[in-house]
């Protein structure tokens, strides 16, 4: 059975930091990529941050580039993501996400490219 569980949201003061993390299961963690999006109320899901778990490597949305970093663990099948000078336009339940993904990442990728969610962590900055 494919599991993704996320943890680590929370409430805090803008500025502030939290790690969520994304502990898969169920799958070859290795052959897939690992996305966290975030959808905020009234607002469409957004990709936020990406990693290949082949090659580490990763990319970013403009609006978290330089706050928050992606990091994966490939032997706990472990993905992070460090946000650091949050701020309240942060706010939003915040998913991981699996797609069947082999090399160095150029993009994103869509939403309907995911196979697999998880069942997300509710983030909330305040100012």
């Amino acid at each position: 059975e494919v599991q993704l569980v996320e943890s680590g949201g929370g409430l805090v003061q803008a500025g502030g930091s939290l790690r969520l993390s994304c502990a898969a299961s169920g799958f070859a963690f290795d052959d897939y990529a690992i996305g966290w999006f975030r959808q905020a109320p009234g607002k469409e899901r957004e990709g936020v941050s990406s990693i290949s778990n082949s090659y580490h490597s990763t990319y970013y949305a403009d609006s978290v580039k330089g706050r928050f970093t992606i990091s994966s663990d490939n032997a706990k099948n472990t993905v992070y993501l460090q946000m650091n000078s949050l701020k309240p336009e942060d706010t939003a339940v915040y998913y991981c996400a699996a797609r069947d993904f082999y090399g160095a990442l150029v993009a994103m990728g869509s939403r309907n490219e995911y196979e697999y969610w998880g069942q997300g962590t509710q983030v909330t900055v305040t100012s």
